[in-house]
């Protein structure tokens, strides 16, 4: 188990950093490739300039290979709400990203969280699986619940979003 533990080792030839800007295409090109639901280009430039300090960008190459795009919702600053976490093809398999949600929980962004959240559909097995790893290196609870249901969206192509919460988290 890591317990209070500094940023993890990158995998080799990975590197972990604050998204700018000019990662916010590339983000965008990694979901449109994936089967991450795909914002705008802009929502990306928007989380790498606006939010850099509660995201993540892994490089190899100084090619991004994986994000995570998170925020501190200003009602809640004990917490960080993970929206999407995208790790390119070529890097799945390797922990890239349990390594990045690490490297963000001990960032200086995230020196005050307790709690992790994220919304995740019920068949999203890896994402639910990322997240029960973090609740047992961190030592602490999760706890799913429902909280986006289906007839909230527009459309009917939407998957229920099930919310997740991984905490308290002593670092």
């Amino acid at each position: 188990m890591i317990n209070n533990v500094q940023n993890p080792a990158p995998t080799l030839d990975v590197v972990f950093s604050k998204p700018t800007k000019n990662d916010g295409a590339s983000m965008w090109e990694l979901v449109s490739k994936s089967t991450l639901d795909t914002n705008s280009p802009y929502q990306y430039l928007l989380m790498s300039e606006y939010f850099s300090d509660t995201c993540v960008v892994a490089k190899e190459n100084n090619q991004v290979v994986g994000f995570i795009t998170a925020f501190i919702p200003p009602n809640k600053p004990d917490a960080v709400f993970v929206w999407q976490v995208g790790v390119d093809t070529s890097q799945r398999g390797k922990g890239i990203a349990s390594k990045m949600l690490h490297y963000l929980l001990t960032s200086e962004a995230c020196q005050n969280i307790k709690f992790v959240e994220a919304t995740i559909t019920p068949d999203n097995k890896a994402s639910q699986s990322l997240f029960q790893k973090i609740a047992r290196d961190f030592n602490t609870e999760i706890t799913s619940s429902e909280f986006f249901t289906e007839d909230v969206f527009p459309g009917d192509e939407h998957e229920e979003e099930l919310k997740f919460i991984v905490g308290p988290i002593n670092k």
